[in-house]
Parts: C-alpha cells; sequence; structure tokens
C-alpha cells in the first residue's frame, strides 16, 4: 500500500492508522502547492482533483476520500481493533468521521486556511464552530475516546483539533477537548506521525521560502 500525503494535512491520520495497525506501507509526499511528489511526479495526473490523502492498493488501483481510506485501513488491519464490532458501533464510528469531517474539517479549519476569504468570513466560520465545539467537549467529558477505545475516528480528529495551532481557533475554553488533544499526543502511534510529518512540513516551508 502507498499512502500519498502532504505533511501535517488530513492525511495524517492515515499516517496515524498505518502505524498504528504496524501496517508495512509506502508514504509518497505531494507539495501542496505545487502538486508534485517527492519523486518529481505530477500528483494531478494520478487524482485530477490533487487532494490527499490518496492511497494506491496492491493491485494498483486508487482509493481517495478521507473517511474512506481510514475505515479501510482499520478492516484491512482487523487485530488493530480500530474499526467498528457491529451495525451500531459501524453506524456510531461513520458518525463521528462525518461530524469531523463536516461540521470541523471544512466547516470550521478550511475557511480559517483559505487565504482568499475575507475577514467577516473567517469570523462567522469562528462563532458558527463554537456549538461544534461544545457539543465535542461535553460529549468527552469523562471518555477517553469518542467510542469505547481507539479508533480511526480519534486519529482523524486528533489530526483537525491540531490545526487549532496554525488558526485562530482556541481550544482553552473547551477543557475536555484540550486534555483529549493532550492525551492523543502521547500515543506513540500519534507522536510518531505527528514528529516525522512536523519536520517535513517545516521542511516544505523551508523550499517555498526559498522558491
Amino acid at each position: 500500500m502507498e499512502l500519498y500525503f502532504s505533511p501535517l494535512a488530513c492525511s495524517l491520520a492515515s499516517r496515524i492508522a498505518l502505524y498504528e495497525a504496524k501496517a508495512d506501507a509506502q508514504f509518497t509526499e505531494v507539495d501542496p502547492t505545487t502538486k508534485k511528489t517527492s519523486d518529481g511526479e505530477d500528483f494531478l495526473s494520478i487524482y485530477p482533483l490533487g487532494m490527499v490523502p490518496l492511497i494506491r492498493l496492491d493491485d494498483g488501483s486508487i482509493l481517495t476520500e478521507n473517511a474512506a481510506i481510514l475505515q479501510y485501513i482499520a478492516s484491512r488491519y482487523p487485530d488493530a481493533q480500530m474499526a467498528a464490532r457491529d451495525d451500531l458501533e459501524r453506524a456510531k464510528l461513520q458518525q463521528w468521521l462525518c461530524f469531523i469531517g463536516t461540521e470541523l474539517h471544512k466547516a470550521l479549519f478550511i475557511p480559517l486556511f483559505e487565504k482568499a476569504l475575507n475577514d467577516d468570513a473567517k469570523r462567522h466560520a469562528l462563532e458558527k464552530g463554537k456549538s461544534r465545539l461544545a457539543y465535542l467537549n461535553n460529549y468527552l467529558i469523562g471518555r477517553e475516546f469518542l467510542l469505547d477505545r481507539f479508533t480511526v475516528a480519534d486519529a482523524y480528529l486528533y489530526t483537525v483539533l491540531n490545526w487549532s495551532m496554525a488558526t485562530p481557533v482556541d481550544l482553552a475554553p473547551w477543557p475536555a477537548i484540550s486534555a483529549y488533544q493532550a492525551r492523543m499526543q502521547t500515543r506513540p502511534s500519534i507522536a510518531r506521525a505527528f514528529k516525522e510529518e512536523l519536520a517535513l512540513y517545516k521542511a516544505e516551508q523551508a523550499r517555498h521560502q526559498a522558491a
């Protein structure tokens, strides 16, 4: 399996899941600005939308979309116990993957990264995000994970919450979220993935500044 990723993008969740599963995988970096891979290939020729994550399966086929990839990894490596165990749990896992993807990833954080949006649009995203963060905070009170153990939904949530470091999103008013994020940071698979991609992100920024 080959994972195409950009440092600290949502594809970080897939790297975390692969490390959690102790999976044998190849990692290919995609520059989010040039859309070139680390070996000079045009990523747009692989996926015209140019978005990560993308995985190339052993048969050469590709799979896109973060939630789909995470669930595929979880199913392929059942011993890691990151997937759902029954229909109800599967629905709950899907519920959280959808919530993270739509209410946090796309609705809250992406507008804050979008340079073309004006300040009013960004303030609106921040204000709207408060109710989503309040909901998540209340849910996490007294819970270690989103379900009863670590799943791919936790890998995704950690990844998205991590973007608070680069945006005006302040997690301090949400103590259960802050505690969850700090707790996840100590998990070996997450600590390893974050450390590696932070170094790659810094190198990427240095390249862009030198260009």
